[in-house]
């Protein structure tokens, strides 16, 4: 009670000491007026206004007792942020604060407290980021909220059934045995960064899962190339308007072209499926779809189903964007740390290439089916623990609708952007013992602790905005990694800044990645 009582007093003291001042500076503007002095004055007043009004959000939570930098707060930082950075933060305590512009955010770093804020649709809402609204479009049905959100959701829960993964597969393994040969033909000069042709490869696999052969490798290929420009139009915090010849500037030029590629690829599957055509992607599967409820209720047959409108072409080009976004450059970090950790765990990369022959009765060229990924218990096993041990998605920032009561302390108040991070549950040492070792053993069994603490494991999110093609993000990585292993091998030119974490969106190794490939004796 004493040290509520002292937080309260120090918080009225710093708006008293910061409001004692307005009287003189009212007085000093208006004695001897001038256009110069009315603007010194005016800037004076909004930074003393905006120290007030950070003080007053701040509250009793950890967070610098004021903004060193007035008015922009950490916004140089946010430029180039550091992960060490963040995770001072999360130590910081439960709930700790920032202020950038206009923006006051509150960071919640403890599972329970994050695992509250994505289960409370009623405060909150995604926001990705401010630019994000203007880069997927404000139409766009992510923004959606409530009732809304549920039903158009609705129609999509049919597009990562095992009955459609199985229908994606081979799409998919064309691409993994397209871009082998590409690692392969980079290594002829030795170890090179392989952070960049893993973004490739994750772009055409969801460009052709997504949109199958109605898009072109070329557009493919200028997508992939200028994808990484969206990425870097998603800082935390951005500037509040696209200015010209920025990155959110940049960043909206290519979520435009990309939009609009894949309108084009809607209205042709919508052709071909009109036709009686055969399912081969997502866009065909979905509108496939909407055609059977539409039908069934021409019909009136009584057929059961869900019922479900038919959408646009733009409808469905924005959603399979938002495909394209959540997977891209989470995907993307995924997959270069897998590759980095099975190069620096040759007992882990022999253990995953015997189960690759094993499940495929020992010929490497038979062909994948969901049935033989079923089997693949080991390669999944390190997918899991790598997606723990380097989590793509370290934190999801989220708009307050209303004042939000997160603890019996603190309201995050109407406005602000709260954060729920992931990467603390991931990392608790409780839950997972030496959490900072890569462990893949750590999830034998159903009966594991790791396995039974299913509220840690926060990879996908949770709540009604939980990953929607988190079955179909797994079974990606299960086989690129397991058929990557039976046909190669590689090895990892190690860095001191190999295990350095940077933040790009996401996670990656600070040195990009060295690696060089080589094709496996045995299945040459």
């Amino acid at each position: 009670m004493a040290l509520e009582n002292a937080t309260t007093e120090s918080v009225f003291f710093d708006k008293a000491v910061l409001s004692s001042n307005l009287g003189s500076i009212y007085t000093s503007i208006l004695t001897g007026v001038s256009l110069w002095k009315i603007l010194a004055g005016l800037l004076v007043f909004i930074t003393i206004y905006d120290q007030i009004s950070y003080v007053t959000k701040k509250g009793s939570i950890a967070g610098p007792r004021f903004k060193v930098y007035p008015i922009i707060g950490p916004f140089l930082e946010s430029v180039n942020p550091k992960f060490e950075g963040y995770k001072a933060k999360w130590a910081s305590g439960p709930l700790s604060c920032v202020s950038v512009f206009h923006k006051f955010v509150v960071i919640a770093s403890t599972r329970d407290l994050a695992r509250k804020i994505l289960n409370s649709p009623a405060y909150v809402k995604p926001c990705v980021v401010d630019v994000a609204i203007k880069l997927l479009r404000p139409t766009n049905w992510v923004f959606l909220d409530g009732k809304a959100h549920v039903d158009y959701r609705r129609g999509l829960n049919g597009l990562f059934t095992r009955k459609a993964l199985s229908v994606y597969l081979p799409g998919q393994e064309d691409i993994y045995d397209n871009y082998f040969k590409i690692f392969l033909e980079m290594s002829k000069h030795g170890h090179v960064p392989f952070m960049h042709i893993f973004r490739e490869i994750n772009c055409a696999v969801s460009c052709r899962t997504f949109c199958g052969h109605y898009i072109s490798e070329e557009q493919v290929k200028v997508i992939a190339d200028n994808y990484y420009r969206i990425t870097e139009a998603l800082e935390l915090v951005n500037f509040p308007i696209i200015l010209p010849f920025t990155k959110a500037w940049y960043g909206k030029k290519a979520a435009d072209m990309t939009l609009d590629i894949f309108q084009q690829c809607a209205a042709m599957s919508r052709k071909a499926m009109e036709a009686g055509g055969e399912v081969t992607c997502t866009m065909d599967a979905w509108i496939k779809e909407m055609f059977a409820a539409r039908d069934n209720v021409k019909k009136d047959d009584g057929t059961s189903g869900i019922s479900i409108r038919v959408f646009t072409d733009k409808e469905i080009s924005e959603t399979i964007f938002t495909f394209l976004f959540a997977s891209q450059d989470a995907s993307s970090s995924a997959t270069t740390w897998l590759f980095q950790i099975l190069a620096d765990r040759p007992d882990v990369f022999a253990k995953v290439r015997e189960e690759q022959l094993r499940v495929r009765d020992y010929d490497v060229n038979k062909r994948l089916n969901v049935d033989m990924v079923d089997k693949m218990t080991y390669t999944h096993m390190v997918v899991k623990e790598a997606l723990r041990y380097r989590p793509p998605v370290i934190m999801v920032p989220y708009l307050v609708k209303k004042d939000y009561p997160i603890s019996p302390d603190y309201t995050v108040p109407k406005g602000s952007m709260v954060i729920p991070t992931l990467y603390p549950a991931l990392h608790d040492p409780e839950v997972y013992p030496e959490p900072e070792t890569f462990n893949p053993d750590r999830w034998v069994g159903d009966s594991s602790l790791a396995n039974k603490a299913s509220k840690n494991w926060l990879v996908f999110g949770t709540g009604p905005h939980v990953c929607l093609g988190q079955t179909y993000a797994v079974m990606n990585f299960i086989c690129m990694l397991g058929k990557a292993a039976l046909l190669m091998d590689w090895t990892h030119e190690v860095t001191p800044d190999s295990e350095e974490i940077k933040v790009f969106a996401t996670i990656f190794p600070q040195d990009n990645c060295k690696l060089k490939f080589t094709a496996q004796e045995s299945a040459t």
